[in-house]
């Protein structure tokens, strides 16, 4: 079972995506900021992190960042989920070390389609 880190401020985005998830047999973990996020990954090893742009304590694109200059995590799958839409912003996550970039709101479907895909690789 993929082991998913979901990084979201939003209590209601957070149990909805972990929600969606755990009906599709993904394995669970949560953190509020990127901060906690850290340390859930070093502590997990997650296959995957789906991450919110806009988080107290540590942005998105900064987690992003970190989790790729780290040996320990440089080779973790990253989906940013944001309400930040425009081009600019999705280019600036992907430049990041994103691989992918899903906008709010998003089809249930096109999360799982994505996650899949991943994973897969």
């Amino acid at each position: 079972m993929s082991k998913i880190l979901v990084v979201e401020d939003s209590q209601m985005q957070l149990e909805m995506i972990a929600n969606l998830l755990r009906n599709n047999q993904f394995e669970i973990a949560i953190a509020s900021n990127g901060v906690e996020a850290i340390a859930q990954t070093e502590l997990l090893h997650p296959d995957l992190v789906i991450m919110d742009v806009i988080m107290p304590k540590m942005n998105g694109y900064e987690l992003c960042r970190r989790l790729r200059d780290n040996p320990a995590t440089w080779n973790i799958n990253i989906i940013i989920c944001s309400a930040k839409t425009t081009k600019a912003d999705r280019y600036w996550g992907l430049r990041q070390g994103a691989n992918a970039y899903l906008a709010k709101p998003f089809a249930p479907e096109d999360l799982l389609d994505t996650v899949r895909e991943l994973l897969e690789k």
